[in-house]
């Protein structure tokens, strides 16, 4: 396993971990825009933008990059978060070459103003669809009510209103700003031929012209607060919680993760025995997400509306008894092992390596390899663990519940 790393002129980077053991090959664009980045006039843009990205360029149409794709048999597919756009593709290792120039042909896309408007109906159709199934958008109304004007506040996807606003023009002038090579991290993993790899984004991507990159990083001033957001249609009450964590810079980062393991992983957890055992919930779960400058603790319940308010105030006497009494020893061991399977086995595929080493990069401009999360996660310990939780209590944040009830009882 050996890392390496170039940059072409225009500023664009190229990172590889390379195994000459491994019988596939993962390459991957991360853009390093999202909806952090965007203005409200341009609300949404950054999904939309991935979806136009497949829709041809001056050398293919969406057919022949489809085609493309099935020819190498290749496993592919873009997405788009608060601050990446990436697209992505495993294939065999003899079409490495093949699949770096068609994934960075269509990082140039034409961006046509035909396609423009037939996509822009997919995507309000796909804001009508999300708010209209649990948990009914209630993570968007959640994360606005915690976080007000700051821009981890907006949504993917945006409002159905300022897509339909968005011009293709301004699309173009984000695409212009946001795209430039500096801003764009060419990530491999598996079996690959770095100086070849670094010769064909070259010629790919040399031409690319440079322009501005990074970002405006805001504090983060979150507010606190319990909203109930009345949806008779709805079988079940939905809950979504929201507090501050670790942000991607951090190092408390890893002692969070491993403390929503043991709070709200999806078996042996707290949650999982208080609440998903004895049939009181249909799902509960704790997850912590980082980001620049900011992270988040993500509790979510969904549950038969009658047991909402016992269950929230279940989920809540954990959160404080955790921040008061700490973790077991037992309990961290059983989070290392989790942990550790997962790192693992997600290791074990140059996909799921792809990931690691591409949001590593551009979060941090830092390799870590399988090795070096194994023994940061055996490091943590329950001291560290409860440090965090102190900067960061679990009790204190922003609640939105989303169902048939009109009332709720807060949790005290």
């Amino acid at each position: 396993m050996e890392f390496r790393k170039a940059t072409l002129d225009n500023g664009l980077e190229v990172v590889a971990e390379c195994n000459d053991l491994a019988h596939s090959a993962a390459v991957g664009f991360f853009v390093q825009t999202g909806s952090r980045d965007e203005s409200s006039d341009t609300a949404g843009v950054s999904h939309f933008l991935e979806h136009m990205l497949f829709k041809g360029t001056p050398r293919r149409t969406a057919d022949d990059v489809n085609r493309e794709f099935d020819e190498m048999g290749a496993h592919y597919n873009a997405f788009t978060s608060e601050e990446n756009t990436v697209f992505y593709a495993a294939v065999l290792p003899e079409f490495v070459d093949r699949v770096v120039e068609l994934l960075g042909d269509i990082m140039r896309p034409s961006l046509r103003q035909a396609d423009f408007e037939t996509e822009k109906q997919v995507i309000i159709e796909e804001i009508r669809m999300y708010e209209d199934q649990p948990p009914f958008g209630a993570d968007d109304k959640c994360k606005a009510a915690c976080f007000g004007d700051h821009p981890l506040a907006q949504s993917v996807l945006g409002t159905v209103g300022s897509i339909e606003a968005l011009s293709v023009d301004a699309m173009r002038g984000y695409f212009q700003r946001r795209y430039s090579p500096g801003n764009v991290v060419l990530a491999a993993s598996g079996r690959i031929d770095f100086d070849a790899l670094v010769d064909r984004v070259q010629r790919c991507c040399g031409p690319w012209e440079s322009g501005p990159t990074g970002r405006i990083v805001e504090p983060v001033v979150a507010q606190h607060g319990f909203h109930i957001l009345n949806k008779e249609a709805a079988a079940q009450q939905y809950t979504i919680g929201l507090t501050t964590g670790p942000s991607a810079t951090d190092d408390d980062r890893f002692p969070a993760k491993l403390a929503a393991t043991i709070l709200g992983d999806d078996s042996g957890s707290r949650f999982y025995w208080e609440l998903i055992d004895p049939g009181l919930a249909e799902h509960a779960s704790l997850g912590h997400y980082d980001y620049e400058g900011c992270g988040m603790y993500i509790t979510y319940l969904s549950c038969d509306p009658p047991h909402a308010a016992d269950n929230l105030q279940r989920i809540f006497d954990i959160y404080r008894q955790v921040e008061t009494d700490g973790v077991t020893p037992a309990e961290l061991a059983q989070a290392k092992s989790k942990i550790t399977s997962r790192v693992v086995l997600s290791g074990e595929r140059p996909r799921g390596r792809l990931f690691a080493v591409g949001s590593d990069w551009t979060q941090r401009r830092q390799y870590r390899s399988v090795r070096d999360d194994l023994d940061t996660v055996a490091s943590v310990t329950p001291e560290q663990i409860a440090a965090v939780l102190a900067r960061h209590p679990l009790s204190r944040g922003t609640t939105v519940t989303v169902g048939p009830l009109v009332e709720v009882a807060e949790p005290s």
